[in-house]
């Protein structure tokens, strides 16, 4: 109806390999409308907000260049955020202090880093699992060669750079049928061969430790795979952390203001605000 095409804004549906457990778009689908931003990574490629943007931010120049409208379609507010309005400045790094904090994850767990992080950068902490060590270490290396907490430095920053006119649509579900429906996904992921996708994964080489391996779906996999978990265990804690993920996907949502929540089945309604919005801006 718009001349559009899909760009995806969704942290894991970037990797390669990892189509099951991050409910990537099936090849027929794919086929349909093309996608961007999908599979462009290996597993074991450092990917983050601002790889992300550079990237997304050159396939939107383009598509709005051959006046093709982007969709850029996901959850990962951090990812939407930072193509919409760039991202704050490299901070410093320092490969001694993050190795340092690696041998205290690998020993005590990524848990006991994260509840120093909960001390000296609480808000980091709510947003960061505390099984992403990757992201716990880095708001620690930057606490520790700045004095200054991570969320406090991106929360100046602003994010005010706009390049882009941009209309922001949010589906809304009712708690209980969503979470009935990430209940009955995240059955529908092992029916299609989560299980047999993660011990792939393991066997070509791309070890638990890996910041991709670490999301929701693989690190609980993992668990079962190498008998830290049962069976029913490993289904329970996947169903439950998928719940809390989504929560705190709305969470960060809900704050911004600038979206137009809908109910999914209010089509009309969005396909009207789009037109709006399309011929307000020509």
């Amino acid at each position: 109806m718009f001349n559009g095409e899909i760009i995806g804004a969704d942290s894991m549906q970037v990797y390669r390999r990892m189509d099951i457990g991050t409910a990537k778009p099936t090849v027929e689908e794919q086929a349909g409308i093309p996608h961007h931003m999908i599979d462009v990574a290996e597993p074991n490629e450092p990917f983050d907000a601002a790889r992300y943007s550079v990237m997304a931010r050159k396939i939107t120049a383009k598509l709005c260049r051959r006046k093709v409208i982007p969709f850029v379609v996901g959850g990962t507010g951090l990812y939407i955020q930072a193509l919409i309005h760039g991202i704050f400045p490299s901070l410093p790094s320092d490969p001694a202090v993050r190795a340092s904090l690696k041998k205290e994850a690998g020993t005590f767990g990524s848990a006991f880093l994260h509840r120093r992080l909960h001390t000296c950068d609480p808000e980091s902490a709510r947003r960061i699992h505390p099984n992403d060590a990757f992201r716990i270490i880095r708001a620690l290396e930057v606490y520790q060669l700045t004095g200054r907490p991570l969320s406090v430095q991106q929360a100046e920053h602003g994010f005010a750079e706009q390049p882009f006119a941009v209309l922001k649509t949010g589906l809304h579900l009712d708690r209980e049928i969503l979470y009935e429906r990430i209940n009955h996904r995240v059955d529908a992921m092992i029916r299609q061969g989560l299980v047999e996708e993660v011990r792939n994964l393991l066997a070509a080489g791309y070890g638990p430790e890996l910041k991709s391996m670490q999301s929701i779906g693989y690190r609980h996999m993992v668990d079962y795979l190498e008998n830290r978990l049962a069976w029913d265990e490993a289904v329970r804690t996947l169903k439950r952390d998928t719940r809390r993920y989504a929560k705190r996907q709305m969470t960060w949502l809900r704050g911004d203001t600038e979206i137009h929540w809908f109910e999914p089945g209010r089509i009309n309604s969005m396909q009207q605000q789009i037109t709006a919005f399309l011929n307000a801006d020509r």
